[in-house]
């Protein structure tokens, strides 16, 4: 299965210099964990819930003062749209993370993250088991 089977294609974009307590609010309003930050319509990082809930309200700062380029993770990873599922799901163990930006490029095409994975997992290898049993008891002739 396609990470563009699985993926969000309704993300929060904002740009480098919007103020944090700006970002949430978009998150806020769209159930967003996570928002992927532009600089010049370029995008170079994610700010997440958990960016803001440690980097900003656990050091006590103003929401309304700081900007997201200070708070996000970057650079930001990405993955193609056609790549494996179980790529996506190695990627974010490699780096440690929950979500990724799909991209092809400088192209967005949405956000995926474990839960999306964990969702789609179940149907991905009842597929990939069928493929099996279906190259087992009927193989093609050119393997016979």
């Amino acid at each position: 299965m396609k990470v563009s089977d699985a993926m969000n294609r309704d993300m929060v974009v904002v740009d480098e210099g919007v103020s944090v307590k700006e970002a949430a609010k978009l998150m806020r309003g769209k159930v967003s964990g996570c928002a992927i930050v532009l600089t010049q319509s370029r995008p170079i990082g994610m700010v997440t819930e958990r960016d803001i809930t440690y980097k900003v309200a656990g050091e006590g700062l103003d929401p309304n003062s700081v900007r997201v380029r200070e708070i996000m993770s970057m650079p930001l990873i990405t993955i193609d749209p056609d790549a494996d599922l179980m790529e996506a799901a190695k990627l974010m163990e490699r780096h440690r993370i929950r979500r990724l930006a799909v991209a092809r490029g400088e192209i967005l095409y949405g956000i995926i993250n474990a839960a999306d994975i964990a969702r789609h997992l179940e149907g991905y290898v009842d597929q990939e088991i069928r493929r099996i049993l279906r190259s087992v008891f009927f193989p093609s002739p050119a393997r016979l």
